[in-house]
This record gives structure tokens, C-alpha cells and sequence, in this order.
């Protein structure tokens, strides 16, 4: 028996699409999270309001929501970069590790330049190495076909193992009290402050993320890029190298992935340790595929999350598990891809296995 029910392929997408995909996620997490609260005995204004207050009510809870927002920009931007050209860098947790490892090397060379060159070279270092790590993927798709989820998502352990090496081995504190830490970096490589606890790798992961979206936008690049991923027939027939794209893409995402732990670790941390990528790489995943894959919703979708984060902390002294952030977090991400469908499709209703009337138009 044929069901009832059908998707139908809209002639064109409806405009504001990834807005109305977003806006729709978080009602649907906050409608069946405030069940969640209700279930487990709490009252879902006084959560909520709690959670907002702590990430936007205050300088220092707005500084810490946008402080979390860079890794998650970043990573996010990562992902969508190659998930633009029908790509998934699931690796971006590793290449997070591999800049922090290049970003913390630099600093052991350089430990004696003035601050602006170290942290210069050391977020350079974090640049080229999250592109490395990624260069054996690029290579592997674009020249064989390789299938880049399974080859980048396998590196994600090998940069976790070189961590620890490290962190274990011939990297490790002497005074740190046999804890598996690097020495602590120069005082001169850490990030200038911003305001409260937010620093400069705000303004450098807005840059990018801005610079990004413009240049992928009016570029004769990012149009070619747009081409290679909407059809590869399309961009075969206009001239587009698709392997030149795929490689340069996956190391680009890699590279902007590995920024994110270069500003991390001169941001965030004062030395380098196992749990550098804290889930930034994953968590980008969920923010790219909220922003549609499209670098222009990556920052906004990133200041959410990091809002859902910091909220999720507060509400502990509530007697609330800061896991229910989580849950949010999730509950969003299936909203949101269950509005994004309608922005494509539309369901119609079948008579006699034939589509006869129009159910949901917009």
C-alpha cells in the first residue's frame, strides 16, 4: 500500500531557508526540552532564563559565550568549507590537535621572540599544521577517490596518540608533578585580552569567518566552488578542475580547523595538554550542519551553541545536570534539519498512487 503522504522537489528553495531552519530548531528544543524539565521536576522558565542570563546578562557572561564561540566558529567553518563541495571533513577534532601541537612546537623554538612574532609564527604553525593533517585525505580523494570520512576521522586518533606521546614522553613537565602536561608556554604567548575573559582570537575568528563568507560569495573561487558542488557534470562541462577542488578544499578545512587549536591554545590554555580540542572538532559538525553548510550561518549558529554551553553550566547550581545542554544542543540539530527539508521539498498528499493536492506549499 503506497503511503499517503509524498516529498516533492520545489522548483526553487524557499528564500531565508537556513534562517527559518535555525529559528525552527530552537523552538522545537525548547518545546521538547521545557517537557524534559517538567518530566524531571524543574520549571522550565526558571531553567531557561537562568541559561540566558548566564551566557547574555552580563559583560562576563557574554565574553565567555563568544570565548566559546571561536573554537565552534571555526570548526564549523571547517566543515562547511568542505561540506559546500559535498565533502565531510570529519576530522577537524584531530586537525584542532595536530595546530596546537604545531602551534605549542613553535613556541618551544621561539620561546625567546616578543610576543607579537611568537604568537604570529605559532598561530601560522596551527595553520599549517591542521592543513597537513589533512593533506593525506586531500590526496587520497581527489587522486584515488578515497572516501574522506573514513580517512579523516581515523587521523582524529592518530593525533589524539601523538598528543599523548607527547604530553607523556619527551614533552612532559618535569615539575608538573608526573601529570601528563607539557611545560607551561612563554608569558608572551598568550592572546591580548579583550574585554573580561575574551581575547583577540575573537576578532581573528570573526575576521575569517567574515573574510570567508564575502570572498566565497563575489570570488570567481567560490563560485567555481559552488559549481563543483551542486553538480559535478556542471563543473566538468565549465571547465572546473574537480580534483584541484577537492584537494585544495580538504586542506583548507583542515587548516582553518587547525587555526582553532593554535587560538586555543594561546587563548585558552598556557600549555599543552591531551584534552586540547575539548570536542570542538565534533561539536563543528553539528554547527556546520545547522548553518546548511553554508559559511555565512556558521558564526551565528556558533554563538547559539556556545550560549546553550555556558547556559547548560549555570543551571547546575539549580540542581539541573549540565547535560541537558547536550540534550538542547541535539534536540536543535533535529529540528532544524527536519525545517531544512521543507526548504526543499514540500509534502503533498497521493490519491491512487497519484499526487493530486498540495499539503504543505511553504
Amino acid at each position: 500500500m503506497a503511503a499517503p503522504f509524498a516529498f516533492e522537489k520545489r522548483d526553487k528553495p524557499l528564500r531565508g531557508g537556513q534562517i527559518r531552519a535555525f529559528v525552527v530548531g530552537v523552538v522545537v528544543a525548547l518545546l521538547l526540552g521545557s517537557i524534559l524539565l517538567l518530566i524531571a521536576g524543574h520549571d522550565p522558565i526558571t531553567i531557561y532564563t537562568k541559561m540566558f542570563d548566564s551566557a547574555f546578562g552580563s559583560r562576563r557572561g557574554i565574553s565567555t559565550t563568544l570565548t566559546r564561540a571561536v573554537p565552534l566558529g571555526l570548526a564549523g567553518l571547517a566543515v562547511a568549507v568542505a561540506g559546500s563541495m559535498g565533502l565531510w571533513n570529519i576530522g577537524a577534532e584531530g586537525q584542532i590537535i595536530a595546530g596546537a601541537i604545531a602551534g605549542a612546537w613553535v613556541a618551544r623554538l621561539g620561546g625567546d621572540l616578543p610576543g607579537p612574532a611568537l604568537i604570529t609564527l605559532m598561530l601560522l604553525g596551527a595553520v599549517v599544521g591542521g592543513g597537513l593533517l589533512a593533506l593525506g585525505p586531500a590526496i587520497a580523494r581527489a587522486s584515488l577517490g578515497v572516501n574522506e570520512i573514513i580517512t579523516t576521522l581515523m587521523l582524529n586518533e592518530v593525533a589524539i596518540r601523538v598528543v599523548r606521546y607527547l604530553v607523556n614522553g619527551p614533552w612532559k613537565d618535569p615539575d608538573g608533578n608526573n601529570f601528563p602536561i607539557a611545560p607551561e608556554l612563554p608569558d608572551q604567548s598568550a592572546l591580548p585580552a579583550l574585554f573580561e575573559r575574551s581575547n583577540i582570537g575573537l576578532l581573528i575568528a570573526a575576521a575569517v569567518l567574515l573574510g570567508f563568507g564575502v570572498y566565497t560569495a563575489r570570488s570567481a573561487w567560490g563560485y567555481e566552488l559552488r559549481i563543483a558542488g551542486s553538480s559535478e557534470k556542471a563543473a566538468t562541462y565549465a571547465g572546473i578542475s574537480l580534483k584541484a577542488k577537492v584537494f585544495t578544499v580538504l586542506v583548507l578545512s583542515g587548516a582553518i580547523a587547525g587555526l582553532a587549536g593554535g587560538i586555543e591554545l594561546t587563548g585558552s590554555s598556557d600549555r599543552l595538554v591531551e584534552g586540547v580540542a575539548n570536542g570542538w572538532g565534533y561539536a563543528g559538525i553539528i554547527v556546520a550542519a545547522l548553518a546548511l553548510m553554508r559559511p555565512s550561518g556558521v558564526a551565528a549558529v556558533a554563538v547559539a551553541f556556545g550560549a546553550v554551553q555556558v547556559g547548560g553550566l549555570s543551571i547546575q547550581t539549580l540542581g539541573v545536570p549540565a547535560a541537558i545542554a547536550s540534550i538542547l544542543q541535539a534536540l536543535i540539530l533535529f529540528g532544524a534539519l527536519s525545517a531544512a527539508v521543507f526548504t526543499n521539498y514540500r509534502l503533498v498528499r497521493r490519491s491512487s498512487g497519484v499526487t493530486t493536492a498540495t499539503v504543505a506549499t511553504s
